[in-house]
Parts: C-alpha cells; sequence; structure tokens
C-alpha cells in the first residue's frame, strides 16, 4: 500500500533513477514508490519526468524529478546530491539510463556514435556510481546499486557493437564496485534486460523491421518483456530481500539462447 503505513520490498527506502522518464526507468520508479520508497526520478527531458511524477504523487507516493544528461559529469553528481538535498540521505540507486545508436556493422559506425556510447553508456555510469557511493557512504551508510546492462554484452554483438562493448565494460565496472564496496556494506548489481518493448527497442525495429520476431524465435518464452518486468527484478535486487547478493548481473531475458 502507499496511502498509510507501507510495508513494501522498499518501504522507508530513497531511491534515485536514471532514465526515469520512459521504458524501464519510469515502470521502475512506479514500482519503487509502490513498494514504499521515496523516488527522484532523473533523465534528460523534463515533459516525461513531471509525467511521472505526477502519476506516483495521484497515488500517493513520494516524488519528485532532476534535469540529468549522463554525458554531462557535473551535471550527474549535481542529480545525485539533489537526493540527499531533497530527502536528507540516499538508500538505493538504479542507473538505468542509457542512450542507443542506429544498428551497423562495426567499420561503418560513425566515430561520433561510438564516443557517445562510450560518454553516456560506460563514463555516465561510472560517475553516477561514484556519485551513489559517495552518498550513500555519507548519509545512509550502506545501501544498494543496480546498473542496467543487456544480454548483447555477452558472447558477440555483430548488431550493436558499441552498445554491447560498453554493457560489457559496465558489467566489469559493477563486478569491481560491489568488491570494493562490499566491506562498507554497499552492494552493487546490475541487470541484463533480453528483448524489451521499450521505445529504444520499437526505434529498433522500425530501423531494421522484423528483428523482434528474430529475437523472441531465440527466446525460450517466445515474446518480449514489458518495462514492468524489468522493473521487478531491479527491486529484488535494491531490496532488503537481497541482502546477500552482490557482484552479480542478473539475466532478465526470458530465457534467450
Amino acid at each position: 500500500m502507499i496511502n498509510g503505513k507501507n510495508m513494501g520490498l522498499l518501504a522507508g527506502k530513497i531511491a534515485f533513477i536514471t532514465g526515469a522518464g520512459r521504458g524501464i526507468g519510469a515502470a521502475a520508479a512506479r514500482l519503487f514508490a509502490r513498494e514504499g520508497a521515496t523516488v527522484l526520478l532523473a533523465a534528460r527531458t523534463e515533459g516525461p519526468l513531471k509525467a511521472v511524477v505526477e502519476e506516483i504523487r495521484a497515488m500517493g507516493g513520494v516524488a519528485d524529478h532532476v534535469l540529468c544528461d549522463l554525458a554531462d559529469p557535473p551535471g550527474v553528481r549535481a542529480a545525485v546530491h539533489r537526493a540527499v538535498e531533497l530527502y536528507g540521505r540516499l538508500d538505493i540507486a538504479f542507473n538505468n539510463g542509457a542512450t542507443a545508436v542506429p544498428p551497423a556493422p562495426m567499420d561503418q559506425m560513425p566515430e561520433a556514435d561510438f564516443d557517445l556510447m562510450y560518454t553516456v553508456n560506460l563514463k555516465g555510469q561510472w560517475i553516477a556510481m561514484s556519485a551513489e557511493v559517495a552518498a550513500i557512504r555519507a548519509t545512509a551508510g550502506t545501501g544498494a546499486i543496480v546498473n542496467t546492462s543487456t544480454v548483447g554484452s555477452w558472447g558477440p554483438n555483430a548488431t550493436l557493437p558499441a552498445y554491447g562493448a560498453m554493457k560489457r565494460a559496465l558489467n566489469s565496472l559493477t563486478e569491481s564496485a560491489a568488491a570494493t564496496y562490499g566491506p562498507e556494506g554497499i552492494r552493487v548489481n546490475g541487470i541484463a534486460p533480453g528483448t524489451t518493448l521499450t521505445e529504444m527497442v520499437r526505434a529498433w525495429e522500425a530501423a531494421s523491421p522484423g528483428i523482434v520476431e528474430k529475437l523472441n524465435a531465440r527466446t525460450a518464452l517466445r515474446r518480449a518483456a514489458e518495462p514492468e518486468e524489468i522493473a521487478e527484478a531491479a527491486a529484488w535486487l535494491l531490496s532488503d530481500r537481497s541482502s546477500y547478493v552482490t557482484g552479480a548481473v542478473l539475466r532478465v531475458d526470458g530465457g534467450m539462447s
């Protein structure tokens, strides 16, 4: 429940979520609030953020938003600190924000696209994690972080080579952070979604008609996930019910081969 005492999965937690204006991030914001968390939503575009915040408040949750471009390190740090300014501490963070570029073989990818993948999908995540660890350490003391990777981070990724490469590097950062901050009681995990019906995947389908059907054929459950299904995995990893889990990158892929 939200009105009255909440005994949900994330009851009493202060949560920071990037990429929260749509897709998995927006689904996570709604879910975390239903499960009792106070949520600060971050993304580049204010309109969608405001809409999700209004939804959460309408159901009795506590939420606010902050603009955050993962390509802007000072802005990322300021967005994380905003949670502390608003709510006094930070307990959990879901680093879901990312960007995509048109699918292309490696030799046909513009250099600018590769640079963008690095700046947002790897460096931006490192900046966010570092700021979140500092905020958790200085306020709550202990907490949890979850990073969104992809099943495309394992093995070859001929269609989205730079995207896969940066997410594989993010897996490594996730594991390293878990080893580094575990002694302090800060857990760091990742989720690796399979095909999920987000705006990013719909854009990929528009650029490569039939790609979702092909991916579903390689998936044991023979369907794509809804964003809410991916958010459920993140919520569990951020909750105290996963208290002995750190350094994991959990496949949430419907059994994709």
